[in-house]
């Protein structure tokens, strides 16, 4: 189980190259997991074990506590613009597991695929083909997916969207073509699936809304606690259409029919008593200069390298010169970096409405190195990069 996925796993090493282990990395997939907030989740869980009600430690809702529910319902509401209340809200075991019983009921429906952006985690798309689904393309540009090509795509039923930070190129899906993923979904009964990984996270501006409260009746919005908090805290959400509730439900007796109720509890707790926000904002302020440091390094080292997808998240896009990528991903492994290439996280077949222009880059993780490894990676990104840069 973002479960998160793992980090993604660095490309192979040439001959040539290194097999130790990596003494630094910028692999995406988690936060900087020094800073989880050990001390306010354990007095949160404390005053959630001691608030608890006897019925907490029995077999419980499969939706999840309502006390879990409730906050979720009314922060989801004020910081990300959807709309829900908490009998509209499934909790889970983080995305893949939200994803992996959506996949079911998609099945049950008889929908035959569910498009994916062109760029994404093959663990996802895995998901859903092992489930029976194909997974047609849709080509990313600087304007997030192309969803004007949905109508071009008869057999697709469902779409799978990361629109407020597209993973992994950092692009938000535009007004334009949020529209239009909208007016497909209604034109066709089709469903908008959202990944909203780490929408809390926006530096150059108020964070973007979510795409589900363009139309909450055809659209299927996912959270969880991966990127805010931590991968450990194995908690999700899942909002869908009301009619869709009853079946994932039943879904989830076939597997995890409960998530922990403490767990649950205790990011109640965290999210009514404002540990939550004040959480986020802690770390927006402590990822924001290392956005900076990347830019001004880069500028100076490598002034010919593209930062591209900063505005949120997490992670960046270092745009390569053509045909650099695994050169400079294996003089990374020799520099004791461990780093994703791009090319990893495409998505081409020969169905592809619009096919997606061939692109070097690196996916650079910022936030997870330690404050004490912060300085030692970047000096080693610089040193990987093209001399000719």
């Amino acid at each position: 189980d973002r479960t998160e996925p793992p980090p993604a796993t660095p490309a192979p090493l040439s001959a040539g190259a290194t097999s130790r282990r990596p003494r630094y990395a910028l692999l995406t997939g988690t936060p900087d997991l020094a800073t989880f907030p050990r001390g306010q989740w354990l007095a949160a869980a404390r005053r959630a074990l001691s608030e608890a009600p006897n019925d907490a430690f029995g077999y419980g809702d499969p939706r999840g506590r309502a006390e879990l529910r409730t906050a979720l319902a009314d922060y989801l509401a004020r910081a990300r613009g959807v709309y829900t209340d908490p009998d509209r809200i499934v909790v889970c075991s983080g995305f893949h597991h939200g994803l992996a019983l959506i996949a079911q009921v998609l099945k049950k429906r008889q929908i035959a695929a569910v498009a994916v952006e062109a760029y994404g985690l093959d663990l996802y798309r895995d998901l859903l083909t092992n489930a029976g689904l194909d997974t047609p393309p849709l080509a990313v540009d600087e304007d997030g997916a192309r969803t004007d090509d949905l109508g071009r795509l008869p057999q697709v039923g469902a779409v799978l969207l990361t629109p407020a930070h597209q993973y992994p190129t950092g692009v938000a899906l535009s007004p334009q073509r949020r529209a239009a993923a909208a007016d497909w979904a209604r034109a066709t009964g089709g469903l908008l699936l959202e990944d909203d990984y780490d929408g809390e996270f926006r530096y150059d501006r108020q964070p973007v809304g979510a795409l589900q409260g363009l139309d909450p009746e055809r659209a299927v919005y996912f959270g969880s606690a991966s990127k805010a908090l931590a991968p450990g805290v194995r908690l999700g959400w899942i909002v869908p259409p009301p009619d869709m509730i009853p079946d994932i439900v039943a879904a989830k007796g076939y597997g995890d029919y409960m998530t922990s109720t403490l767990e649950q509890l205790t990011l109640a707790e965290f999210i009514t008593s404002g540990m939550y926000d004040r959480h986020v904002r802690s770390m927006r302020q402590r990822y924001r200069p290392r956005r900076e440091q990347l830019v001004d390094a880069l500028h100076q080292r490598a002034p010919g390298i593209r930062v591209a997808g900063m505005a949120a998240g997490l992670q960046t896009v270092l745009d390569l010169p053509p045909g650099t990528e695994n050169t400079v991903v294996q003089q990374a492994a020799r520099l004791g970096l461990a780093v994703s290439s791009l090319a990893q996280f495409a998505h081409r077949t020969p169905e592809a409405v619009s096919p997606q222009p061939p692109r070097d880059g690196l996916v650079v993780n910022y936030a997870a190195p330690s404050d004490s490894a912060w300085t030692g990676t970047l000096e080693a990104l610089c040193d990987a990069m093209p001399a000719s840069s």
